[in-house]
């Protein structure tokens, strides 16, 4: 009798299931802009615009842009045409040079995004150090990447650590170290000898730094890079000057930029 009561129980609980559909807000989808222009301590450069369109939160696609026309204008009349390349990114030839406003210009949907930027200067990474009993347990591999700042001058950093483990981004302002050596950290437990791992260290402007250091504050993981779904709308310097309502998400940033490629002891 008792394993009858059970039963009964257990069936009255299955049939009180029903399937409950979340309403989320939506929105029309915005442009997200990574235009990144780096000029490499060689002399070229790396000037790459990335385009996408925020989707729906469970969407797991990447709506990748093909069809913008996106352009890079001096203010001594050059221009500079970006074609596409593959996975929403358009490239061009540009070297910039400094004491130079570029001005960036993206038609798409019959909307124009601009935005004017200068290139912003960086040092030299130093030289790398690395422990072996770090993080909170003391079983993780740190490299501290050190790097020199001018001593009278207000600069701002931006710091990029790639390995195939993770991917680490921080952001400097010389406030607390003007004139002094400082270092950025990369920790990961699963390093292990041999892998490599490579540092980027690039110039900034104190807008880009606060823009920056409120998305990595706001936990943007490690996979998806800063400019996924955040839990505010964080808005860069790029204006839709057709609709200013519908202004793009992401940033035009023009950076010297120093690179370091370390080996796991």
């Amino acid at each position: 009798m008792r394993a009858i009561y059970i039963l009964l129980i257990f069936g009255f609980l299955c049939s009180c299931e029903e399937v409950i559909d979340v309403d989320l807000n939506t929105s029309d989808p915005r442009l997200v802009i990574e235009a990144n222009i780096n000029l490499l301590e060689d002399g070229t450069s790396n000037s790459t615009v990335k385009l996408t369109t925020t989707a729906p939160f469970f969407d797991n696609i990447i709506p990748f842009v093909s069809d913008a026309i996106v352009s890079i204008t001096s203010n001594t009349g050059e221009l500079f045409n970006f074609e596409y390349v593959d996975n929403g990114i358009y490239q061009s030839n540009l070297v910039p040079e400094f004491d130079t406003n570029y001005t960036l210009e993206i038609i798409y949907n019959e909307e124009v995004y601009t935005s004017t930027q200068q290139l912003f200067t960086t040092v030299p990474i130093d030289f790398v150090e690395q422990r072996n009993d770090g993080g909170f347990e003391g079983d993780e591999i740190e490299i501290k990447v050190f790097f020199t700042d001018p001593e009278g001058e207000d600069n701002y950093y931006f710091f990029e650590a790639i390995s195939d483990e993770s991917t680490v981004l921080d952001t400097y302002e010389d406030d607390f170290f003007d004139g002094n050596q400082i270092f950025g950290l990369y920790s990961e437990e699963d390093l292990a000898a041999n892998d490599e791992i490579d540092f980027y260290l690039y110039g900034v402007d104190r807008q880009f730094y606060n823009f920056m250091l409120i998305l990595l504050q706001q936990g943007s993981d490690d996979t998806g890079g800063p400019f996924e779904t955040q839990p505010a709308t964080v808005r860069g310097n790029i204006i839709n000057s057709t609709n200013s309502d519908h202004y793009p998400l992401g940033y035009f940033r023009i950076s010297q930029t120093y690179s370091f490629n370390y080996t796991v002891q």
